[in-house]
């Protein structure tokens, strides 16, 4: 058997039915990795392409025997089944799943870049990721979670969801 690797993942989504696309993607996860943690829901402002409607966002931590690359393709997958289509960068979309860490690992391919680039000014990654994972420290970086959240400058637009989506729910259920 192989050894697991545990690896952190951010969710988001603004396009159709946001609660049951992240719901839909985190079951379909737990079909090939073991979900280990799934933090609150949050509703966030849109980065970039401003145009568009509210996220809804999560961050989980899984375990895997997936190496990086086939976990990015599971993500892809995913990704297609929940009804995303390709477009413009930051387009609007039905579900967004990206590999924010995988262990320890720096990986920078064409194809992959772990730790996610654009994680440490991603307030909508970073107040998730702090709620489970506050001591994990980014590789690249050699500061945890909770302190790069601390030092991010501008947390607004980023708010715990008050919708129906209970997350407890999520950690719990037996997909």
């Amino acid at each position: 058997m192989s050894k697991l690797a545990i690896a952190y993942l951010g969710l988001g989504s603004n396009l159709g039915k946001r609660e049951e696309n992240l719901c839909q993607a985190l079951a379909l996860l737990s079909q090939r990795v073991s979900l280990e943690a799934v933090s609150s829901v949050y509703e966030t402002e849109p980065v970039g392409y401003k145009e568009q409607p509210l996220f809804l966002n999560l961050v989980c931590r899984i375990a895997t025997e997936l190496l990086p690359e086939e976990l990015l393709q599971l993500a892809k997958d995913i990704e297609a089944t929940v009804g995303r289509v390709p477009s413009f960068v930051n387009a609007p979309r039905p579900i967004d799943i990206d590999i924010l860490f995988y262990d320890d690992e720096i990986i920078d391919t064409q194809n992959l870049t772990i730790p996610h680039p654009r994680l440490k000014g991603r307030a909508f990654v970073l107040v998730p990721l702090v709620e489970i994972a506050p001591d994990l420290v980014h590789p690249g970086l050699g500061k945890c979670i909770a302190r790069l959240a601390n030092e991010l400058e501008g947390q607004g637009g980023v708010w715990k969801y008050k919708g129906g989506l209970d997350v407890s729910a999520i950690r719990g259920r037996a997909f």
